[in-house]
């Protein structure tokens, strides 16, 4: 994807980022800083960077789903939006294109899940309300988040995974 960076590989998939992410990264800094001081800001740029490796985890659920069918998957890419994982090829077997759709929002019931039973985090939707707060913990707003990132990412609209699915 132009305008993109390699930060490295994954398992043999290259992981890029678009140069807008870094941009949204020091927005999402500088936002903070304004509004709460240089501890709201580092706090803020902590919770994006897990958020996106929530979403990374998510696009690796669809990488390796697709690799267990024989598709190959050559590079990912972060964007402020979510991430994009390239296959090379659409399975032409409806069932492994809904397993290969299903495996990213699965990842994130995984983390939800493990984030509550492993890690003690509260699954409360008041904290989606409070991701900007610092009442609410890293953990628990990473929680609710992954809850949330499963329903978005469910929706029946093509090419969001529920329109895959």
């Amino acid at each position: 994807m132009p305008w993109s960076l390699n930060i490295g590989s994954i398992a043999g998939t290259q992981v890029r980022v678009h140069i807008t992410f870094l941009l949204f990264l020091g927005w999402i800094f500088a936002a903070s800083y304004v509004s709460g001081g240089a501890a709201a800001a580092w706090s803020g740029l902590a919770f994006m960077v897990a958020l996106f490796a929530c979403v990374l985890a998510h696009e690796f659920g669809h990488i390796f789903a697709a690799r267990g069918f024989g598709v190959a998957t050559p590079d990912v890419t972060l964007l402020p939006i979510g991430g994009l994982a390239r296959l090379e090829r659409i399975p032409e077997k409806p069932h492994e294109e809904f397993l290969i759709a299903i495996a990213g929002p699965l990842v994130n019931v995984a983390i939800a899940f493990g984030l509550v039973f492993l890690a003690g985090a509260q699954l409360d939707v008041n904290n989606l309300t409070a991701v900007e707060s610092p009442k609410a913990s890293l953990l628990d707003k990473l929680t609710v988040v992954n809850v949330f990132l499963v329903a978005f990412n469910m929706i029946p609209a093509f090419p969001m995974d529920g329109g895959r699915v």
